[in-house]
């Protein structure tokens, strides 16, 4: 692997760019360790490129049909991580809400109450999911009910 390094004054804050064929270990390896910041970050491959998100762009991570989700405001993207891989990595502004879905706390747009004990929670991009049973204690608590 090559490796430059450009120091300039013009640079506040250091940052890396990956330029890459492919998406491999390695390179997510590295990514976890460069991604260690304030702002916890992940990144995704998107077709031929690799976009790094930062949690505030997250608005909601599910599992549909054995694939990782994650959506943005607009934009719906594929990861190769697991629910709680993410879970950890993101921080503590999301919140599992079920066995498959992890949310943006930030995000909350309105709350209904739905079947069996569950409740439907709306975030402010569309995005829809229930609080299951097993989460519900928790959440109740974060809104302090």
């Amino acid at each position: 692997m090559k490796v430059s390094v450009d120091i300039s004054s013009e640079y506040k804050e250091p940052f890396a760019v990956i330029h890459t064929d492919k998406m491999t270990d390695e390179i997510q390896r590295m990514i976890d360790i460069f991604g260690t910041s304030e702002t916890p970050v992940t990144a995704l491959k998107n077709e031929e490129d690799i976009i790094v998100l930062k949690a505030n762009d997250i608005y909601m991570v599910r599992v549909e049909n054995g694939d990782t989700m994650i959506y943005g405001e607009k934009e719906r993207y594929r990861s190769r991580k697991r629910l709680y891989e993410l879970s950890g990595q993101l921080g503590k502004g999301f919140m599992q809400i079920s066995k498959t879905t992890l949310v943006n706390l930030s995000y909350m747009d309105s709350i209904e109450p739905g079947f069996s004990g569950t409740m439907l929670l709306k975030l402010k991009n569309g995005c829809r999911d229930y609080v299951s049973r097993t989460y519900l204690k928790d959440f109740k608590k974060y809104l302090g009910l």
